[in-house]
């Protein structure tokens, strides 16, 4: 069930149970008109955690992401940050559960951004900088 990409740069890859998923390291450029993460062309998925707001190619990268970066045991806060989404206290294997199935999947995804994007304007065009 697990969609193969080949990427066109090389992006370290890591094995998750089997599957393989690409890490996308965090790039910072100078030439960034705001703070937040550039989106880089073919990017569309963002990541919702509490002011992250880093963008990736699959759903699956932002589950990855999430889960290690967010839920992973040494940071888990012990609830959900996600944009939106109630902080109840769960644990840590009760929240990846409720990230892939609430935050992460496809389409919660597109619908998150189109929430998010009230304050940004020029979402259509990308940049070519």
């Amino acid at each position: 069930t697990f969609l193969q990409s080949t990427p066109a740069t090389s992006i370290p890859t890591v094995q998750v149970q089997g599957q393989q998923i690409n890490l996308q390291p965090p790039s910072y450029t100078a030439a960034s008109q705001h703070a937040e993460q550039m989106k880089k062309p073919g990017q569309n998925f963002m990541c919702l955690w509490q002011s992250c707001k880093k963008w990736f190619q699959t759903p699956s990268q932002v589950f990855y992401h999430a889960a290690t970066e967010h839920g992973g045991k040494d940071v888990y806060p012990g609830q959900c940050l996600w944009e939106g989404c109630e902080p109840f206290q769960r644990q840590r294997f009760s929240f990846i559960t409720h990230l892939q199935d609430k935050h992460c999947s496809r389409d919660a995804l597109l619908a998150g951004l189109k929430q998010d994007e009230h304050g940004q304007a020029g979402n259509q065009k990308p940049s070519n900088k």
